[in-house]
């Protein structure tokens, strides 16, 4: 009963976030968080590097995301140090490979994808768990296993790709088809609710040439669709329901992409279907199998003991690493740039 009350709360929460940044953050003043000067341009003005909301965003969502994956992990007795030797090579990868896959996939440099990401922590999980099963004891309590291991990714990553959305919407990036070229029905249900972008600096902009025009808030609808089902999915995996857990927030966050992917206007690759879409469906069947393959112990999880792993001086710190290093790799623009200018207030002196 505690984790459903648990996950009500949270989705109350939720509702309240997207509705502030449905609001809010297609406006041009939501894209630039902080201008940095970096070298002189003349005398009175300096370049700028630009610090943008998507990263600030994004790193929120990847530190919640953490937070997630401690707790479910953690009311399993799993040390945090034990998680910490999975998570590191994890993330590690995982984050490479979100530029490494969209330069492949987009053919752009300075871009990101949250799809590869998962794809490539989905494929390499169940190993990291078997291997440090074998290097490495467990510090205290029982060992980590694959399947609630894995859940709790995909859980945990759901979650954080919902309100990584955030993100999208702030840049304009990921956005939807005009909501003029959208079937009727849809039409119909977004009539005065589609999204509005403004600013040259948006993706949606400069790589569309969409702003000012309604579309599709497919960012929003993604968010929803993703919390809800991770929130779903925490749920289940609280009342010791790995496998259905696993299977549930998999195929249906994975179904969502494949289906979202034909709502939107953005360049996502060539072919009938595109490399998104691909990986999407090889993840259902690649992490599907995961429960017939490997077996677990009966496991019961305790919110409190996921609560008290939370609440530890070394995983708050490595929580504000994340989220830091997050914003510094993610929300260092690349593609906007800007002249700072100072000058002394004088009737302030």
């Amino acid at each position: 009963m505690s984790a459903l009350i648990l996950a009500v709360v949270l989705a109350l929460f939720y509702i309240l976030l997207l509705w502030w940044a449905c609001r809010t953050l297609p406006g041009e003043r939501w894209q630039m968080l902080a201008a940095v000067p970096v070298r002189k341009n003349g005398r009175d003005s300096w370049h700028g590097l630009n610090i943008t909301f998507y990263g600030f965003f994004s790193a929120g969502a990847f530190m919640i995301a953490g937070v997630f994956m401690i707790v479910m992990i953690g009311s399993l007795g799993i040390a945090p140090i034990d998680l910490l030797l999975i998570m590191a090579p994890l993330l590690s990868v995982s984050g490479l490979a979100s530029r490494w896959i969209a330069r492949l996939v987009e053919k752009k440099k300075q871009t990101f994808t949250v799809a590869g990401a998962f794809f490539s922590a989905l494929i390499i999980m169940p190993w990291l768990v078997l291997l440090a099963g074998r290097m490495v004891e467990p510090s205290s309590g029982p060992s980590l296993e694959v399947v609630p291991a894995l859940a709790a990714m995909i859980i945990a990553y759901t979650i954080g790709e919902g309100l990584g959305r955030l993100a999208c919407i702030s840049f304009g990036c990921c956005y939807g088809k005009p909501l003029a070229e959208c079937p009727a029905l849809l039409q119909r249900l977004f009539q005065n609710r589609g999204f509005v972008f403004s600013g040259p600096t948006k993706k949606i902009a400069y790589a569309g040439g969409l702003d000012g025009q309604p579309v599709l808030p497919i960012q929003a609808v993604t968010s929803a669709v993703l919390v809800g089902i991770g929130l779903l999915g925490f749920y289940l995996f609280m009342q010791g329901r790995f496998a259905v857990a696993l299977w549930t927030v998999l195929s249906i966050s994975q179904g969502w992409r494949v289906f979202s992917e034909t709502l939107r206007a953005d360049f996502r690759g060539g072919g009938r279907l595109t490399a998104y879409q691909v990986m999407a469906l090889t993840a259902v069947a690649y992490g599907g199998v995961a429960p017939l393959l490997f077996s677990t112990a009966r496991l019961w999880p305790e919110l409190a003991l996921g609560l008290r792993a939370l609440w530890n001086p070394g995983v708050i710190i490595a929580l504000q690493v994340l989220w830091f290093t997050v914003l510094l790799y993610m929300g260092r623009s690349k593609v906007t740039a800007s002249t700072i200018s100072f000058h002394v207030v004088t009737d302030q002196i």
